[in-house]
């Protein structure tokens, strides 16, 4: 049976940053709230909902968050309401799963979102609980970090293909430069490669410049079927590619450290699934948890040939006004990274382009795609998104 075609026909979001006086409940609700009203829709359509999370259990010892968060919204109690985690990627793993259950012909209309509450946790919770996605008993017995992870990937890359820190750096430099411009955005500060150059080292080469903010957020979207979606939004988006991929848990099963083997099978399958190519594409929302995971990400999608991807940060070819704008939004490096919300907040970005009302408009933008990456790549989904 061929799929059915799914379309979002509404979106809606939080501020992402410290967000104080907010809850899990309280975050998760404002979106969705958000979302339900901009697709024209009533609360009793919507039958099921799937949200991510990663960590609210570990730092706010909340579990069963989905069906709390479905009662507080006041949705029918006979639909199904479920969790789903996958790190960084649990979001984008909820889009998915809506995406699939209207396809499949099971529901029309379903309501995907993703929260994450974090700057109230000591940071040494925070990061214990955001390591729980390495593989504790092996190379997590050893203490590595995220950030240990991408400076050796960064130190690799560098020795592979003689790409500078500074190149790094500048990554940093225009995803400040496109969030000082989003009302969403955790930091909205323009910053000069000498301020990344000149921060604190973290793990070398990074420097905390070169490090994505943790942050508080909520993010929603519903979604419907593309034959009913006109009788509700004369701005729905289709959802031409969707694709989940199951990464290496680990550096030594992976056997190198320049690419996330799970990125270029979900761009693959994707891309293969929409029927376009790398050069449709006008605009990209990537998973830049850290500076080198742009340029790294930017290659494994397919965009440049492995080794190039810092090339075209310095060439100008990533920028607003480039050939190909990454992150226009300002990406997790200025936005944020409120790690369960993170997915369906670049699917709000990419919706807002295509709609063409965003702060960082890129001009006749028809085709974005979104990539999340969970763990040390374990995990990973890419979707790509086109205006009806």
């Amino acid at each position: 049976m061929k799929p059915r075609r799914v379309s979002v026909i509404g979106v809606g979001t939080t501020p992402y940053g410290l967000l104080e006086g907010q809850t899990l409940k309280s975050m998760a609700v404002a979106a969705c709230v958000e979302a339900i009203r901009d697709a024209g829709i009533e609360k009793k359509q919507i039958q099921a909902f799937y949200l991510g999370n990663y960590i609210s259990g570990m730092l706010m010892g909340q579990e069963t968050l989905a069906p709390l968060i479905a009662s507080s919204l006041g949705l029918n109690p006979e639909i199904s309401s479920t969790k789903v985690e996958g790190a960084c990627s649990s979001a984008s793993i909820a889009f998915r799963q809506g995406y699939l259950m209207i396809a499949s012909g099971l529901c029309n209309i379903v309501l995907v979102a993703g929260v994450e509450k974090m700057t109230t946790a000591p940071k040494e919770k925070v990061t214990a609980s955001l390591s729980g996605s390495i593989d504790m008993e092996t190379e997590g017995r050893t203490g590595l970090t995220f950030p240990g992870f991408w400076a050796m990937m960064a130190k690799r890359h560098m020795y592979e293909f003689g790409t500078t820190i500074e190149q790094i750096g500048m990554v940093t430099v225009k995803n400040h430069r496109n969030g000082s411009k989003n009302p969403r955005a955790r930091f909205r500060n323009i910053i000069t490669l000498d301020d990344v150059m000149n921060s604190r080292l973290v793990c070398d080469p990074l420097k905390i410049y070169d490090c994505c903010p943790n942050s508080d957020g909520a993010s929603a979207a519903v979604l419907c079927s593309s034959s009913m979606a006109r009788e509700f939004s004369e701005k729905a988006v289709e959802i031409i590619g969707s694709a989940q991929t199951t990464g290496y848990p680990t550096l030594f099963d992976m056997g190198q450290e320049i690419m996330l083997p799970a990125t270029t099978m979900a761009a693959n399958q994707a891309f293969k699934m929409a029927g376009v190519s790398r050069k449709d594409v006008d605009i990209v929302e990537l998973h830049d948890c850290f500076s080198i995971a742009e340029i790294v990400d930017s290659e494994d999608l397919g965009f440049f040939k492995k080794g190039e991807g810092a090339r075209a940060i310095e060439e100008g070819v990533t920028q607003l006004g480039g050939k190909l704008p990454i992150n226009p939004s300002g990406g997790l490096m200025c936005k944020g990274h409120p790690v369960g919300a993170t997915g369906l907040g670049q699917v709000y970005e990419v919706v807002k382009q295509l709609r063409g009302d965003h702060e960082n408009q890129v001009k006749g933008a028809e085709i974005g795609v979104t990539h999340n990456a969970g763990g040390t790549g374990a995990v990973c989904t890419v979707h790509i998104l086109r205006r009806k």
